[in-house]
């Protein structure tokens, strides 16, 4: 992958070319922000400037066999560790190494613009959560041992290092601290606040912002070949996360359709129209249970857009016009005396349809606590 290739980020895009030419290279380089924005690719476009033959001053050059090798993931100097369990394949002793080729085709897929409940879905691992085991860092310290074969550097790209457990992390520290010559080490993580404090005070942090929303807007419209003046909405809602951008783009009819029955549903409740309620209640009966529990958690994110505004926050709503009409409307019923019993209900209507809850039933009921929230004055 090329710096070209990233979405926005010219700022860290700069940073890292200038200190390759300023032979700056810090050895335990930490990547970290919100999912979507861009740290993997730009940890793949950062270890392919490094070991490119022929680089340009603002990016690798793409063609020599060092660019293509990396590209493709098969570079004898780029090393991967990510975090994995136990799947129908691997049934014990899980580790990284035993999913790489699934692990390449994945990140090739989505062009390295990915995050855990992806490759967790990749794996169809269901409810399982993924670790970086101690196997992985003896892995680590395996391939770092041996010197570079093609490259200037070996590159070790650590992805979701917040996963690493603390057996594995003890046996890195070392490691991170006095790693053989020419080795790079690219920790990513979204939490840092999780990665144990030994492991973060031994990296260089690199925080990678949002994408800026115009940077954003251009790539939408390139990527599904329209208008900027089709997709800006889209770019304002998913706030700088290239994934969100692609789901919220991906979804609009879905999202139109839970709109306007969310929208329904309050103004009934508002009314009080507990003969409408019940029929409005048995057509979502007939939705089915995973655009049920959708239709609740769009309630979630109104209610909070909801709450910013009637707080003096609209810049920070998220809406497209439709919505950021209603939002503002239905606002001033939102506020500290009920929207922690709004929220409540709703994520109680989430757990009941998961546990197979007859669905009209709790949606009338739901209903009619609403209808009392509405009447509560702040």
């Amino acid at each position: 992958m090329k710096f070209s290739d990233i979405i926005g980020q010219k700022a860290v895009k700069d940073r890292l070319v200038q200190s390759v030419k300023d032979g700056r290279v810090s050895h335990a380089q930490l990547f970290w922000g919100p999912p979507g924005i861009g740290k993997l690719a730009l940890a793949l476009a950062y270890g392919q400037f490094l070991n490119c033959t022929a680089p340009t001053p603002t990016d690798s050059c793409g063609t020599c066999p060092s660019c293509i090798k990396s590209a493709r993931l098969t570079h004898p100097d780029l090393h991967f560790i990510y975090p994995t369990t136990t799947t129908k394949k691997i049934k014990k002793d899980p580790e990284s190494k035993l999913f790489a080729e699934e692990w390449r085709e994945f990140i090739l897929t989505h062009k390295a613009y990915v995050d855990l409940n992806r490759w967790y879905d990749f794996l169809g691992v269901e409810n399982k959560q993924g670790t970086i085991f101690a196997r992985d860092a003896s892995e680590i310290i395996r391939r770092l041992n041996f010197k570079a074969y093609e490259g200037k550097f070996k590159v070790m790209i650590i992805w979701m290092v917040e996963k690493l457990n603390i057996t594995a992390a003890n046996k890195l520290l070392k490691l991170l601290e006095e790693p053989p010559e020419n080795t790079l080490f690219i920790l990513i993580a979204e939490e840092p606040e999780q990665i144990l404090t030994t492991i973060k005070s031994r990296t260089y942090q690199v925080k990678i912002p949002r994408i800026d929303k115009d940077d954003l807007t251009k790539a939408l419209a390139a990527y599904y070949d329209c208008r900027i003046a089709e997709v800006s909405d889209i770019s304002s809602m998913a706030h700088g996360n290239w994934l969100e951008a692609l789901r919220l783009h991906d979804n609009a009819e879905e999202e139109k359709f839970h709109f306007h029955n969310f929208q329904q549903w309050m103004r009934l409740c508002f009314r009080k129209s507990v003969i409408e309620l019940i029929d409005f209640c048995a057509n979502i009966n007939g939705i089915g249970r995973e655009r049920q529990k959708a239709f609740l958690n769009y309630g979630l994110t109104l209610f909070r857009n909801a709450l910013l505004s009637n707080n003096g926050l609209s810049e920070l709503v998220r809406l497209t016009g439709d919505e950021y009409a209603f939002a503002s409307k239905f606002a001033p019923f939102v506020h500290h005396a009920n929207i922690l019993e709004m929220v409540s209900l709703m994520e109680e209507g989430i757990q009941q349809i998961e546990r197979n809850a007859n669905a009209q039933i709790l949606f009338m009921d739901t209903s009619l606590k609403v209808v009392k929230l509405l009447q509560v004055k702040p």
